[in-house]
C-alpha cells in the first residue's frame, strides 16, 4: 500500500501526541523502579540498576491494600449508582414527554455547567448534620452527584435513538416497563453504559479534594491520600510515590482496556445521534 503524502501531516500530529501522552507514563514506571539517587542522577534515563524495592515498600510498609479496599469501595459504589439512576432517569425521561419532564432534563444539564467543588462549604456543613464527617459514605454521596448530569445526558440520547418498535412489540407480548426496562432497555445501551462508567471512573478514582476534606481518619483514607504521607515539609520520598501512583493507576488502565471496545462504541453512536 503506497503511502499518501496528504497523509503525512496526520501521522505525524499523531505520533506527536503519543509521544506527549506516553511520556509521562514512561517516567512515572521508570523512576518507580529507581533507587533515589537513581532518579535524582538521571530522572529521564532508563532504570539501571533496576529496584522493585519501592513497591515492596508501599505495599509492606504503607498499607497499600487498606487505602486500595477503600477506594474500590467507593468507587464501586458510586459507579453502580451513577448507573442504575442514570438509566432509570434516562429511561423515564426518553419517553416521558411533557413540560416537567423537559424542566427535569434542563435541570441535570444545568448539573453539568456547575462546578461541584464551589459547594464545598455547605456540603461539610451537610455532612457533619448528616453525621456523615470520616465515612466513605460522605463522597460516595458527593461523587454520585457529580456523575449523574453526565450520565443521564448521556443515556437519555441513547435509549431515545432505540427503535420504537421494539417497545411495541414488548407492550404486545404483555411486558411491564420494568421487564422492557430490564430486558430490552439495558442489554441494548450497554456502551452508553461503558461510556458513562469510564467518563466517572478516572475523575472519581483520581480525586483528591473531597477526601482530603471529609476523610481524615487513618483507616477510611483512599489510595491517592496515601501520597501525602510520602511528602514531608522539607523532603519527599519521589521513588516511593511513583511506585505507589504506578499501583493505583494499574485498576483505570485495566477497566479502560477490558471496556474501551464498548467505551467507543457508546462514543461513536452517541456522535452519529447528534
Amino acid at each position: 500500500m503506497r503511502f499518501s503524502r496528504l497523509h503525512l501531516p496526520g501521522h505525524l500530529m499523531m505520533i506527536i501526541w503519543a509521544f506527549i501522552v506516553l511520556l509521562p507514563v514512561y517516567l512515572l514506571i521508570s523512576n518507580a523502579l529507581k533507587t533515589r539517587v537513581g532518579m535524582y542522577d538521571n530522572p529521564f534515563g532508563p532504570p539501571i540498576p533496576l529496584t522493585l524495592n519501592n513497591f515492596k515498600a508501599v505495599i509492606d510498609q504503607g498499607n497499600f491494600f487498606m487505602y486500595f479496599g477503600n477506594s474500590l469501595i467507593v468507587v464501586s459504589v458510586s459507579l453502580s449508582m451513577i448507573l442504575l439512576l442514570g438509566s432509570l432517569a434516562g429511561y423515564g425521561l426518553a419517553h416521558w414527554q411533557g413540560k416537567l419532564s423537559r424542566g427535569l432534563y434542563f435541570f441535570f444539564m444545568i448539573g453539568m455547567m456547575l462546578p461541584i467543588k464551589i459547594a464545598t462549604i455547605r456540603l461539610m456543613e451537610l455532612m457533619k448534620t448528616l453525621g456523615l464527617f470520616n465515612h466513605l459514605s460522605s463522597i460516595i454521596l458527593i461523587y454520585i452527584a457529580m456523575g449523574l448530569p453526565i450520565a443521564v445526558f448521556i443515556l437519555t440520547e441513547f435509549i431515545r435513538g432505540l427503535p420504537g418498535d421494539l417497545y411495541e412489540a414488548a407492550h404486545m407480548d404483555g411486558a411491564r416497563r420494568g421487564k422492557i426496562y430490564c430486558s430490552i432497555v439495558l442489554p441494548l445501551i450497554k456502551p452508553a453504559l461503558a461510556t458513562v462508567g469510564i467518563y466517572n471512573l478516572v475523575p472519581i478514582w483520581n480525586d483528591l479534594w473531597f477526601p482530603l476534606i471529609f476523610i481524615t481518619q487513618e483507616d477510611k483514607k483512599t489510595v491517592l491520600l496515601a501520597v501525602t504521607k510520602l511528602q514531608g515539609q522539607y523532603t519527599s520520598d519521589w521513588p516511593r510515590i511513583f511506585a505507589l501512583l504506578t499501583l493505583s493507576a494499574l485498576p483505570v488502565i485495566a477497566l479502560y482496556l477490558m471496556f474501551s471496545k464498548s467505551f467507543v462504541t457508546g462514543l461513536t453512536a452517541g456522535a452519529v445521534k447528534g
